[in-house]
């Protein structure tokens, strides 16, 4: 090795020292109690805080209901739905926009637009896109849409157990009467047979 490799090696060494250095006195080794804050997690929040903890709804501007808007909300049954397996799900009207509602499930809130469809159900629309409830006479279901599948099902407000206990009633009744209801279907609508 001639004298100028030497020199190069050698101030290649020099540097290479004094770089490693500069970066070992800025990094300065945690104190024992800091080592332990960092590593004690976070104090859970108790069970009552979780219950009394729920989320608002997300802020999207809302549009003026239109009167189709306004007599859909109308229809929509607000107060308290038992659903299947001991959930359920509440609807009261928007605090501040007139013609949506408020649903809450569990911890969330989702604000909706009522729509009439044409089959006669209550269509509740969520107007950030996430979620969609249906509400027909027997029963009401809580859908994901951009999963693609049902979030709670066979939720029952008073007025559709109304509605149910009158149907029976009136099957009852039609059966006793001697009418053959085997021909109607649970939509009300019945099949006609055509002749040749």
């Amino acid at each position: 090795m001639n004298s100028t490799q030497l020199k190069r090696s050698l101030l290649s060494l020099a540097l290479l020292s004094l770089l490693g250095a500069s970066l070992h006195v800025g990094a300065a080794e945690p104190s024992a109690g800091a080592q332990k804050a960092a590593a004690k997690p976070a104090a859970k929040p108790t069970k009552a805080a979780k219950k009394a903890e729920v989320k608002a709804p997300v802020v999207v501007p809302l549009a003026e209901a239109s009167a189709e808007q306004l007599e859909a909300a109308k229809r929509a049954y607000l107060g308290r739905y038992d659903c299947e397996f001991k959930q359920s799900i509440e609807l009261e009207p928007h605090a501040t926009a007139a013609g949506y509602v408020d649903v809450k499930y569990l911890k969330q809130v989702f604000t909706m637009k009522p729509v009439l469809s044409s089959t006669g159900a209550l269509r509740l629309e969520d107007v950030t896109g996430r979620t969609l409830m249906i509400q027909i006479a027997n029963k009401s279901m809580l859908l994901d849409t951009q999963v693609g599948q049902r979030i709670v099902d066979e939720c029952l407000h008073p007025e559709q157990r109304t509605l149910i206990d009158l149907a029976r009633a009136a099957a009852a009744a039609a059966a006793a009467s001697g009418i053959d209801l085997s021909a109607v279907n649970g939509l009300g609508i019945t099949p006609r047979v055509e002749k040749p």
